[in-house]
């Protein structure tokens, strides 16, 4: 692995660790020629998966593109990388165990929608306005009457189980 800071060719790995839910290994190296210590990650190679978009063009799946999408829609909210990155890897884990080759963006949406309602609600509505496209304010009304519902359901089950 060659060294950020020199480029010399020779690393020794100092630690080693599991990462992304067991997905990848993390190890932290030291150059052996000026000893800056870097972080790499090793993840198996999969076979590339492609994304059928609505218009019917493919294109290659991408780890980062969903990672954007969630980070904009997570804005100022309190919603952490490691919560991101986590159902980052949930999203890729089902959709590369369901789906040889191809997959198309609607299911790759509703499974990001369906992590970020369960992570935060204004990061689901943020991300669902524009992934929904709505066309009018009773698309998004519809929206919101969801996911009031489901917090409701949340609140009183947790009650519930306090009782």
């Amino acid at each position: 692995m060659r060294c950020p800071k020199c480029s010399f060719n020779k690393s020794s790995v100092v630690d080693s660790r599991q990462a992304e839910e067991g997905n990848t290994i993390r190890r932290r190296r030291e150059c052996e020629k000026c000893h800056t210590r870097f972080t790499t990650f090793e993840r198996v190679e999969e076979l590339p998966l492609l994304v059928i978009k609505k218009d019917g063009t493919r294109e290659q799946f991408s780890r980062d593109k969903i990672l954007n999408g969630i980070i904009q829609s997570a804005q100022k909210r309190p919603v952490s990388s490691n919560d991101i990155e986590n159902a980052i890897s949930r999203i890729e884990q089902a959709v590369r165990s369901q789906y040889d080759s191809e997959v198309s963006s609607e299911v790759i949406g509703n499974l990001v929608m369906d992590e970020l309602a369960e992570l935060d609600e204004i990061t689901y509505v943020r991300f669902a306005s524009v992934y929904k496209s709505f066309k009018d304010v009773d698309e998004i009304e519809e929206l919101l009457k969801q996911i009031t519902d489901r917090v409701r359901s949340k609140k009183s089950s947790v009650t519930n189980e306090s009782n």
